[in-house]
């Protein structure tokens, strides 16, 4: 049993007057036991050995305040209970070696540190609260549970140089910089809320690894989560609402997901930038007012059985990025669903879109290419499918239904299309124009309202396989469109022609009860001459014989002879 030892500002039986007296009268003791009654100390308490710092009271009615400088300095095996711990300019509670305790105690730190958990201690922290400063493990062990952090002016929690350390059921708000930051250590984080801080919530980075469990993240100013310079880890059952960026994964970070939302995000639901990595598996993202999925500056993120809806842009990959996305919902956006551009390239499969403006959209050189396969985009309000710039794009069993067009290559873009169908377009099944080169392979349009296939301009098209059923005009050739057209079939009620034809195209094999129209394309016209005024001199059109010409003269006499002899 530990020896009992009672503090009484107001004097008794074998009460000491003052915490460090009891204190000092401890030492020789194994271990002991020192009961402090309400009251204001102000002490600076060094503590040694197997010690126990309790209220006699509620948790709080003990207030130890030095007028400077910390406030508990502890080596040994200490305990404090139902305390309140004010330091100043200094750290407030120092762990220099072995275990400390704090239960049901308030820390109060100003201009200075609230704890620092030295390298080789350990620190257990449960129902206590830290006001002001930030709780520091630096190489140390630590295990917090339902505390409170509250304003700190620097990180509410900082886990560096090795330590490793459990947060649980606690709250984290007001932070000046991160609510936890996890720098080159370990950390487990679960059951947590965290508010308003000023950078991200939870960070990791250094190649720490940080554990994420079921913590709610809201109303923070920048992200809620990131994970940066080769940090791993794990993020599951995490909400995060109101943020700039729900997480952001940069400089070789490789988290894993899951099972988390992001709601109401200000910027982008996830950011994977700056050859960042991670896998993202059954997250929510509602209502990203920029973008909901961003790839930027290099970044490679895979996406498995996500689902976005509301906001402005769906998936993005941009700047010379990557990305795998499988088995994404993505409906009711205000802009297109999936973005390509700037070098990027992107694999999507098993996609489904749904009352987006637009589906696909890739644009850049000819080093940005997009795949997209097993895919349904409808409901639309452009273009299912709309490859631009130099950029190229493979469809392999895409389905589009409902829109103005369902699949579109533009400018100098190549668009592959193999087994895909559009239906109930009300303009074109598919276009093609500028020098775009479009090659299809069993692509089945149906209902169109217009056109099945148009081609204009420099197209090269090469087509085959393919049927168009029940469109206004089966196949449309304009300009100096070129290419073939091979066992397709035109079908449908008797409406227009099956295909236009400018006479550049190749026809193979046709089938067609609708009649073909030719359609030559018209020659060139003849070199305009160009007409040169001088109205200085005379103007000559033609040849001109036995001409005398002068101008700019005051006087001019003019002489003719005729053959007869006669003047004028």
């Amino acid at each position: 049993m530990p020896k009992r030892y009672v503090v009484s500002q107001h004097g008794g039986w074998r009460t000491y007057p003052d915490i460090t007296s009891a204190l000092r009268a401890a030492e020789g003791s194994r271990s002991a036991r020192v009961e402090i009654t309400a009251g204001h100390y102000e002490e600076t308490l060094a503590v040694r050995g197997a010690v126990e710092l309790v209220a006699r009271g509620d948790p709080g009615t003990v207030v130890v305040s030095p007028p400077h400088g910390k406030v508990l300095d502890a080596s040994g095996s200490v305990t404090v209970r139902g305390l309140v711990l004010v330091g100043r300019g200094a750290d407030a509670v120092d762990c220099r070696t072995g275990t400390l305790t704090l239960d049901r105690v308030e820390v109060r730190a100003h201009d200075g540190v609230c704890l620092h958990a030295r390298r080789n201690t350990t620190v257990n922290l449960t129902d206590s609260q830290f006001h002001y400063g930030r709780t520091l493990f630096a190489g140390a062990s630590g295990n917090v549970e339902r505390c409170r952090f509250v304003d700190a002016v620097d990180n509410a929690v900082a886990v560096i140089e090795g330590a490793r350390v459990t947060v649980q059921d606690s709250w984290i708000g007001g932070s000046a910089l991160h609510g936890v930051r996890v720098s080159g250590a370990w950390a487990r984080v679960a059951r947590c809320e965290l508010t308003g801080t000023r950078k991200a919530a939870l960070c990791a980075d250094a190649r720490a690894e940080l554990t994420v469990t079921d913590c709610a993240i809201n109303g923070v100013h920048e992200d809620g989560l990131m994970f940066v310079e080769q940090s791993r880890g794990s993020v599951h059952g995490t909400r995060v609402n109101d943020a700039e960026y729900g997480i952001a994964v940069s400089n070789g970070a490789d988290p894993v997901v899951r099972d988390c939302v992001f709601t109401d995000c200000r910027e982008t639901g996830i950011t994977v930038h700056s050859a960042g990595l991670g896998t993202f598996e059954n997250c929510e993202i509602r209502d990203a007012r920029v973008v909901s999925v961003l790839s930027s500056k290099g970044g490679a993120p895979r996406v498995t059985g996500c689902r976005i809806s509301g906001g402005n842009v769906g998936i993005a990959v941009i700047e010379k990025s990557r990305g795998h996305f499988a088995r994404v919902d993505v409906q009711g956006l205000t802009n297109l669903a999936l973005r390509v551009r700037d070098g990027s390239n992107a694999v999507f499969e098993e996609i489904r879109v749904a009352g987006c403006p637009a589906g696909l959209e890739t644009l850049g050189d000819a080093a940005t290419t997009a795949e997209l396969t097993d895919s349904s985009i409808h409901d639309f309000d452009m273009t299912a499918v709309a490859a631009g710039g130099k950029s190229r794009v493979k469809l392999r069993r895409v389905s589009a239904e409902r829109g103005p067009v369902g699949f579109g290559a533009v400018e100098e873009s190549q668009l592959l299309v193999d087994d895909c169908t559009a239906t109930a377009m009300n303009k074109s099944g598919a276009v093609a124009a500028g020098k775009a080169t479009f090659i299809a392979r069993n692509l089945t349009v149906t209902g169109s309202a217009r056109l099945g296939l148009s081609c204009r301009d420099s197209v090269y098209v090469d087509v085959a396989d393919s049927h168009f059923h029940d469109c206004a005009t089966g196949v449309s050739f304009e300009g100096s469109a070129g290419g073939r057209l091979v066992d397709c079939s035109v079908t449908g009620e008797e409406q227009d022609a099956a295909v236009l034809h400018n006479g550049l195209v190749e026809l193979v094999s046709l089938r067609t009860s609708r009649r073909v129209v030719e359609r030559p394309t018209e020659p060139a016209p003849p070199p305009v001459t160009t007409v040169i005024n001088n109205f200085n001199g005379p103007v000559i059109n033609g040849t001109v014989q036995n001409a005398n010409l002068a101008w700019n003269n005051a006087n001019v006499v003019q002489q003719q002879t005729h053959t007869d002899g006669a003047d004028a």
